[in-house]
């Protein structure tokens, strides 16, 4: 299956999906909220956010918007041979900004594909996710240096906000780093993206929540910052094998995440 491009506005109410490719979303005008398994955040004109395979995600159109989208099948040509470095783009959900160059390109691109007879869709999606992956390569390639990371401050953070949206930005903002290099430096300290280790604590207050008193699952999704009831359920499944309904009804723990990795 070959990758694709397309130019497209979001609807103006709350969906939510998931599907069996990765995706890239752009703004091009106007902005749209996304929550994809618990990390929030906004996409503005010439930002966007990776959406890896099979991750439920939320998404919301704010007015008159308009986004470039890319579906990229694990198997597509940008992906795959020579470029299957490109895939750990899609190693765990992020947020980004555009810089000069790649805003250039991103012009390129929606003015190419304008045309009656356009350059290949896949070349196009190839140079645009090479040029990505040199921008975030730090997150895969963490540098030595740098101060460790005041983890504690974040696990309390995220303690007293568990219910509510929390990004990348506002864990970056509390650290006093950029979103890129608190990004590089979380993963060094702890061996996780921001939204591997957010997603693995909201999973265990889910736990312990399960394991207690008899609440429905949908309170215990929207005090641990799942979107809904289904979400919870999905990132159960996904990470630990089993739903949270089998933990309630044998009040046992989940088993490890040992074959469902947090990616």
């Amino acid at each position: 299956m070959t990758s694709s491009i397309r130019l497209t506005p979001l609807d103006n109410a709350v969906k939510h999906h998931d599907h069996a490719f990765h995706q890239i979303v752009i703004g091009l005008a106007g902005h749209a909220e996304f929550e994809i398994e618990g990390l929030g955040g906004t996409i503005a004109p010439l930002s966007g956010c990776i959406v890896p395979t099979s991750h439920v995600h939320y998404y919301e159109g704010i007015g008159d918007n308009r986004q470039l989208i890319l579906d990229l099948p694990d198997d597509a040509p940008s992906l795959t041979g020579a470029h299957r470095e490109l895939a750990r783009l899609f190693d765990a959900p992020r947020y980004f900004t555009l810089d000069d160059p790649l805003r250039n390109y991103l012009n390129f691109v929606v003015q190419e594909m304008s045309q009656p007879r356009h350059a290949d869709g896949e070349l196009l999606a190839t140079t645009f996710l090479s040029c990505l992956h040199a921008r975030l390569a730090p997150d895969f390639h963490p540098l030595a240096s740098g101060r460790p990371l005041a983890l504690d401050a974040i696990d309390r953070y995220i303690e007293n906000h568990l219910a509510e949206r929390i990004t990348v930005g506002d864990l970056a903002r509390l650290a006093c780093l950029s979103e890129a290099h608190f990004s590089e430096r979380f993963r060094r300290h702890t061996g996780m993206t921001p939204y591997q280790y957010l997603l693995r604590r909201r999973l265990e207050h889910a736990s312990a929540l399960l394991r207690g008193a008899a609440i429905p699952l949908s309170d215990v999704a929207a005090r641990t910052g799942f979107a809904s009831q289904s979400a919870l359920s999905h990132a159960f499944r996904r990470h630990y094998g089993q739903p949270p309904s089998r933990l309630r009804r044998n009040g046992a723990t989940p088993l490890a995440a040992t074959h469902h990795n947090i990616d």
